[in-house]
């Protein structure tokens, strides 16, 4: 092969953001190819990322196949490229003045041909220098692709955590309006306690918010590290053989320890505050027996956004199905068209569970889809990471510590609120902002035993 075609295969063997034969190629949609690892490190720094680097044309796709031609005939050239000429004593064997040529697996060190005979290596495993150090590459790969994978979860939950921040901070706003409704239904002497409780939510949102912020620069932090080591990892893969295999031990151990610092998430949780006298006030408007003694085995279908709800006797697939032995669903014994209306229902045995108030429409003789602006409801539902509070009108996650025994429920029909209350703890979970009744309302359970 005369020097002109060599060079020209030797370029097509090339990455064109490295210079280097390439290591893990891949072919994008424009025809071009590039390493993996430089093509991950130029998208992720890239103004407009997904673009080809060389011709700049979009691509439509991130996750590309090895080109496993492309990949052997790089390992072919780099094998084939002169050796190295020995300019140390670590790499010319000082008893045998021979050149270190084969690499101990066993020891991970290089050896002459004699040394390698010599009783204290004859029962290792050896390999040429050369062949040592793709399989060293290939296992650089692998770990670089761990790296590269857990990389981009820190990057998800980043932008997770940097949208918790906006959510709770909505949420506070909207429970600090809730809580000053709530707060004029009772007695002029509570307005200090109002403004404590302000005050206390506002210090614990505050400590939420730091710690979100703590949290983000963490995952900031160790997203820098573990994209510096694996630019290392690339860096080193373009080594030569002797340097790559001295140093293989080291480095590999440094990646396990970055990748063992990966920071959790945080879970924005606020405290449920008691309300002074909030009992005692509610007790004036206590229901007996507001429920029917009836209850109907069930199963309750919820959509992904908590908007409507199908509840029936038959089978439905749905996101939010919940439907055990032990379900049922029991109605209020009585339709409320005026005044205000207290009762309390234990939750200390169910896994899952619904309650509130709904439409008189509701019937428990046949299948219906209820819409949000039909019910006003409390769910607490459990999921793959435990226990999600919600209510359904507006779909809205509850940042509040869930209720573990009696749940209280006091609709307020003139006035248009449905406000949900913990009772061990005499606080409030939510109320429903005010809204216009036009019909009748009646209590609804439902309970999913374990």
């Amino acid at each position: 092969m005369d020097s002109d075609t060599l060079q020209t295969f030797q370029k097509e063997l090339t990455c064109a953001i490295c210079m280097n034969y390439f290591l893990d190629p891949v072919t994008i949609d424009c025809g071009h190819s590039f390493c993996r690892p430089c093509l991950r490190l130029c998208w992720e720094e890239s103004q407009n990322p997904t673009r080809c680097p060389e011709c700049r044309e979009g691509s439509e796709k991130t996750n590309f196949k090895t080109n496993f031609a492309l990949k052997k005939l790089a390992a072919l050239a780099r094998q084939a490229r002169p050796p190295q000429v020995p300019r140390s004593e670590e790499q010319v064997c000082v008893a045998h003045k021979e050149a270190k040529g084969l690499f101990c697996e066993a020891e991970r060190t290089l050896l002459c041909g004699p040394c390698s005979q010599a009783p204290a290596h004859v029962t290792h495993g050896h390999l040429p220098v050369a062949r040592a150090a793709e399989q060293g590459r290939e296992e650089l790969m692998k770990t670089m692709d761990s790296l590269w994978k857990m990389t981009q979860e820190i990057q998800n939950d980043l932008n997770q955590e940097t949208g918790k921040t906006q959510l709770l901070a909505e949420y506070v706003a909207l429970r600090k309006v809730i809580i000053k409704l709530q707060y004029q239904k009772m007695h002029l002497f509570l307005l200090e306690e109002e403004q404590l409780h302000l005050e206390a939510l506002d210090r614990e949102a505050e400590e939420i918010f730091q710690q979100l912020q703590d949290s983000e620069v963490r995952m900031t932090q160790q997203k820098k590290r573990m994209t510096d080591m694996y630019r290392e990892l690339t860096e080193m893969c373009h080594q030569p053989d002797v340097e790559l295999l001295q140093d293989l031990g080291n480095v590999l151990e440094r990646t396990q320890l970055v990748q063992m610092q990966k920071p959790q998430p945080v879970n924005p949780e606020l405290t449920s505050w008691r309300i002074a006298g909030l009992l005692d006030m509610l007790n004036n408007f206590r229901v007996d027996n507001p429920l029917s003694m009836e209850m109907a085995s069930c199963y309750i279908s919820l959509s992904e956004d908590l908007r409507s709800v199908i509840f029936g006797d038959e089978g439905h697939s749905e996101p939010w199905e919940l439907q055990t032995a032990q379900s049922f669903a029991a109605w209020g014994a009585q339709a409320f068209t005026s005044g205000r209306h207290y009762w309390e229902v234990d939750v200390t045995h169910s896994s899952s569970w619904v309650l509130g108030v709904c439409k008189d429409s509701w019937t428990q003789d046949t299948s219906i889809i209820i819409d949000s602006e039909d019910a006003f409801l409390l769910f607490s539902l459990k999921g793959s990471n435990g226990y999600r509070l919600s209510t359904n009108s507006p779909p809205l996650a509850q940042c509040v510590q869930r209720p573990l025994g009696q749940v209280g429920v006091f609709l307020d029909y003139d006035n248009g609120t449905v406000s949900f209350y913990d009772v061990y703890k005499a606080a409030l979970i939510y109320s429903f902002l005010p809204s216009s009744f036009s019909s009748p309302l009646r209590p609804f359970l439902y309970l999913c035993s374990p």
